[in-house]
């Protein structure tokens, strides 16, 4: 009985000790190597990885990282801060990862993971798979973390109980950098968009953030030139005479550019017809990570993920690291290890998560949002991060950027 009671007591204080620590502290010690490690002498928790192979984003220059792995690479380094921590704890992780054909069926990838035993799954998967997934009979019993689709319905009119979003959402992105765009008193607006629809609804988050925080849209256009190949000297020629032609007409203070995929943004920047900023998804952008943070932690976290994927973190790699982390936190502060304890930590007010961004991030309970501050980034700074200073709510002002409680149209679909 009374070496029991010692075991005990020591688990006990190694709870303690680790709830005394820092994370960056914890994380100091993780390795990629602990990504195989297996369980010693207790059951892992499983953490599901669903995703689909795809074509890698052609990057607009040979200086950005050809990334065949988005996602996936931060929830492997999130597995080893995981057992990093886990071992002060006889806590273990293991990294269930269902990557599918182009084609493949997503609700058998679903099945095969519940198959398993899983129930918390990092979903890295545009917004539709991801409602397809949410729905299936499988997943009623399980968690998914949303690690890619930005898309505001997702927080709104097609809600899911099961799903929390570690994702920055588009209207939290707009939001960030509309406050600072209002902060430097740049309000006058032209709103260049391209031809996507991802493209669309980023416009129409910039139209709402305008109103919210003080911008006027002084001029829209939409994208309707084709660049050419930009490393010909046609290319080059192209660009330059058609993008004075796309950004011309009334003046404005900064140049908001909604392309999502990359197809044109990154060629505005000293080419258009007024000499002003460019901002949006190129130029000065709000992004969930960028490389250039190097702030709280950043640089560590950073060098961590490059050594492990031999390339610099995404916001995907981020959002995913995010959804691993959340789990092993949970999992660390509470003790538990059972899925129904750590799932309702997770929503509850008493989880918080240090994300190497200078606050502390939780849920939102009325739409299973991740609050956290946003960079904005440059090409190779970090210029500021949101939310900005003097914009005040009466509970955080990370509820400022996004969709608050009384906004929301969500209402949880079972």
């Amino acid at each position: 009985m009374s070496r029991r009671r010692n075991d005990l007591s020591k688990a006990a204080g190694r709870r303690r000790f680790i709830a005394a620590l820092p994370l960056a502290a914890l994380l100091l010690t993780a390795s990629p190597g602990a990504v195989l490690a297996q369980d010693a002498g207790g059951q892992a928790i499983l953490i599901g990885y669903l995703g689909r192979q795809e074509d890698p984003r052609t990057p607009a220059s040979f200086l950005e990282p050809v990334a065949t792995d988005e996602g996936l690479q931060g929830a492997r380094l999130a597995l080893a801060d995981n057992n990093s921590t886990g071992m002060f704890l006889n806590q273990s992780y293991r990294l269930v990862e269902q990557i599918l054909p182009q084609d493949g069926d997503i609700a058998a990838g679903l099945k095969a993971l519940a198959d398993e035993g899983v129930r918390f799954v990092v979903a890295d998967l545009p917004g539709d798979a991801l409602l397809t997934v949410a729905d299936r009979p499988e997943a009623r019993s399980m968690l998914l973390f949303n690690a890619r689709a930005p898309d505001d319905a997702l927080r709104n009119e097609q809600c899911r109980a099961n799903i929390l979003h570690t994702a920055a959402s588009r209207r939290m992105l707009a939001d960030a950098l509309a406050q600072y765009l209002a902060w430097k008193k740049w309000t006058g607006w032209s709103l260049l968009t391209g031809r996507d629809p991802g493209d669309a609804l980023y416009a129409e988050a910039v139209r709402r953030a305008a109103k919210r925080f003080g911008g006027r849209i002084v001029a829209e256009k939409g994208w309707t030139f084709d660049t050419g190949n930009r490393r010909t000297d046609t290319g080059v020629t192209t660009i330059q005479s058609d993008i004075p032609l796309a950004t011309q007409g009334p003046d404005y203070d900064v140049l908001v550019v909604a392309d999502e995929a990359g197809n044109f943004g990154d060629y505005l920047d000293g080419r258009t017809w007024h000499p002003r900023p460019v901002a949006g998804t190129q130029g000065l952008t709000a992004t969930g990570w960028s490389r250039v943070n190097e702030q709280w932690g950043g640089t560590q976290l950073q060098s961590r993920f490059e050594k492990l994927a031999d390339r610099w973190m995404l916001p995907r790699d981020y959002a995913a690291w995010l959804a691993v982390r959340s789990v092993g936190e949970a999992a660390a502060r509470t003790g538990a290890t059972g899925f129904d304890d750590l799932a309702a930590y997770l929503r509850s007010p008493d989880f918080t998560l240090a994300g190497f961004k200078g606050e502390a991030l939780s849920f939102r309970k009325w739409d299973g949002q991740m609050r956290q501050p946003i960079l904005i980034a440059g090409p190779r700074m970090l210029v500021s991060v949101s939310p900005q200073e003097g914009f005040l709510h009466p509970v955080t002002p990370l509820d400022t950027l996004g969709d608050d409680a009384p906004e929301s149209k969500c209402r949880f679909n079972p």
